[in-house]
């Protein structure tokens, strides 16, 4: 299984160049991948169980941000998961 951390190196190749991503572009892109395929998921969920993104519009409630720190914000952490579920109801299944 392919190490996706943080630590690991990604490489892409142009020409003879070779770019390694920086950690903080790595956790960016992997953010956007996971978002993505979340939110695709999702959709489908949704088309074939009609209900599923109001169970989980209902389950915000108990959502929070783990920090222990003065960065915590659940309200902020709360906020960006109703617009992935807002945007999977005007999204639905294409």
């Amino acid at each position: 299984m392919r190490d996706l951390s943080a630590r690991s190196a990604v490489h892409h190749s142009q020409g003879e160049k070779v770019v390694t991503a920086s950690d903080s572009q790595q956790t960016r892109q992997r953010e956007i991948a996971t978002e993505h395929l979340l939110f695709k998921l999702i959709e489908y969920v949704e088309a074939k169980h009609p209900g599923v993104l109001d169970f989980l519009a209902d389950s915000l409630d108990h959502l929070g941000d783990p920090a222990t720190d003065a960065s915590k914000d659940d309200e902020a952490v709360r906020e960006i998961a109703r617009r992935i579920i807002d945007g999977a109801r005007r999204q639905g299944v294409a």
